[in-house]
């Protein structure tokens, strides 16, 4: 479940830097609803007991006019709720929340982030807190082409028993086609936890463990704010320990609002 947070936190992030570029071209919406059905158990049923549906509301603001000694970034709310209980009920919901800010001319800014939640099993004695996860750093935009990047560096702090001091670095793109009719976007990132969280299944692990995470997406607009699209998730270490790469595409549909 704690590797579940790494991956909302990229995915947080990703926004962050969708909301500067569409805000360059004009294109800023203020709140988008998602829908994702993520097929992963079609795919590999051994490791994935069903597909399900996930959830998203964003609510993100940019301000930054560069006009004060205090230059407020991005902000963004992310709400979440996969749908994997019985009767696809909300089984796991969590947020985030995060800002950037700056203090000088160039573009290099604090990226400060919290993220917490919880999940509910089956059997309910299983279910647990996804623990509130903090992270400071900077991030960097710049572009290549027509294409627009950014590098954020991060370092995160997560309270486990034996809290976990670690380093996250990602870079993500975003291209617009068809005169913005269409978008390619998406994010790599990797990171180092402690194998050892201070639980008993863990007690005698020692050393980090690598992670990384890749999430490219493709959106076309059908109507007005109406998008269909997809999103690949590609995972190391993110869901299971085992030393192996795991694919997963969904199925989306998105209306900003």
């Amino acid at each position: 479940m704690q590797y579940r947070i790494l991956k909302s936190f990229i995915t947080m992030k990703f926004l962050f830097f969708l909301t500067a570029i569409l805000f360059a071209n004009g294109l800023v919406y203020g709140q988008q609803l998602q829908l994702h059905y993520d097929l992963r158990h079609t795919l590999n049923p051994v490791r994935n007991a069903k597909n399900f549906p996930t959830m998203y509301f964003e609510y993100f603001k940019t301000i930054d006019s560069g006009k004060t000694l205090v230059k407020p970034g991005n902000f963004l709310l992310k709400l979440q709720a996969d749908l994997v209980g019985e009767q696809a009920n909300i089984g796991k919901y969590y947020m985030q929340v995060s800002q950037e800010v700056r203090f000088w001319q160039p573009k290099l800014f604090i990226n400060l982030q919290y993220s917490g939640g919880l999940g509910i099993t089956t059997p309910r004695q299983y279910s647990y807190y996804i623990v509130n996860t903090y992270a400071i750093g900077l991030s960097y935009p710049f572009k290549i082409g027509d294409a627009y990047l950014s590098s954020v560096l991060n370092y995160k702090y997560v309270p486990y028993t034996r809290p976990s001091h670690d380093l996250l670095f990602t870079t993500y793109f975003y291209k617009g086609l068809l005169n913005y009719k269409a978008e390619i976007a998406g994010s790599f990132s990797c990171w180092t936890e402690n194998k050892n969280h201070g639980d008993d299944p863990e007690i005698n692990l020692k050393d980090k463990r690598f992670y990384f995470f890749f999430e490219p997406q493709f959106w076309y607009k059908v109507n007005g704010g109406l998008y269909i699209g997809t999103k690949l998730n590609a995972f190391y270490h993110v869901n299971t320990a085992d030393n192996i790469v795991e694919v997963y595409p969904t199925a989306a549909v998105k209306i900003k609002l």
